[in-house]
């Protein structure tokens, strides 16, 4: 999904929506572009590479986890130190009139603009969920479903207040929401990789979270076990697969059943109806 989901570099610094643009870019041998400001915020999340970014003639080396928001009218570059290093981040572009217009329903949206800091440093696991939501966000970007632009308008505000959340938790928060962060982390990160492999040992190894630690995190939560709610993750998919009219072999496909046969007899046992009955109906 990752691979669909990324953008090819475009190098113009402007944007062509009236409110919000977001990329996915990883790439090899990059050209850096020379130092540029823009008349809405940049938000930066940096996935990997070998880059310093430069933010008003102030260098700095950008670590894996860091999420940079560059105000408007902020003159700044990155600067690729390795080219044979993949060079992998998110960009994230917003307008002035859209962060005001959702700073008119709750000032809380604006929290992170406003500290008087501009680099801030997530752990793997906060980081993950961060990323997850950015995947949704670019996934429903990508869709054709039911109700698109109120999924992405959705998606938008919930990543302006999850940062800002997060934001405010890196100055104020306490050992006590760990547990839950790490929860937020795991489901993050399973909405985003729904059609790949989402085995405990691969999930384990993603977010650095034993697997019994991981277990017991889904017990405690929802009372099932890890594959019981990735099951039942997959199947909601597929149910809004099969109402925007996907073929129940496509469905399962889509939300990465290893099989059609287990996809049938869950789906079945789900929701009493075969995938091809809940299609007609539904």
């Amino acid at each position: 999904m990752k691979r669909k989901l990324q953008s090819a570099f475009d190098p113009r610094q402007y944007m062509l929506s009236r409110d919000f643009e977001v990329f996915y870019y990883s790439d090899l041998d990059f050209h850096s572009v020379g130092s540029h400001s823009h008349d809405y915020y940049e938000f930066y999340f940096f996935v990997e590479g070998s880059v310093v970014m430069e933010i008003d003639s102030v260098p700095y080396e950008v670590r894996p986890g860091d999420l940079i928001i560059i105000p408007p009218g902020t003159r700044h570059r990155a600067m690729i130190q390795d080219g044979s290093v993949p060079y992998r981040r998110f960009v994230f572009w917003i307008s002035r009139d859209y962060c005001d217009a959702l700073c008119a329903q709750s000032e809380d949206y604006g929290y992170a603009l406003h500290t008087g800091k501009t680099v801030f440093h997530y752990d793997v696991i906060g980081f993950n969920t961060l990323t997850g939501k950015l995947f949704a966000l670019l996934d429903e970007i990508h869709s054709e479903r039911f109700a698109k632009d109120s999924r992405i308008t959705l998606c938008v505000s919930d990543l302006m207040l999850h940062i800002a959340r997060t934001v405010w938790e890196m100055e104020t928060s306490s050992a006590g929401d760990r547990e839950l962060s790490a929860y937020e982390a795991v489901t993050a990160f399973i909405s985003a990789h729904l059609d790949e492999d989402l085995s405990l040992e691969r999930i384990s190894g993603e977010l650095f979270l034993s697997k019994f630690y991981l277990s017991h995190l889904f017990r405690e939560n929802t009372g099932l076990s890890l594959h019981q709610y990735i099951v039942k993750r997959r199947l909601e998919a597929a149910c809004e697969a099969l109402r925007a009219g996907a073929g129940a072999a496509d469905a399962c496909a889509l939300v990465g059943f290893s099989d059609y046969s287990s996809f049938f007899r869950a789906f079945r046992k789900e929701y009493g109806l075969s995938p091809a009955q809940f299609r007609q109906r539904y």
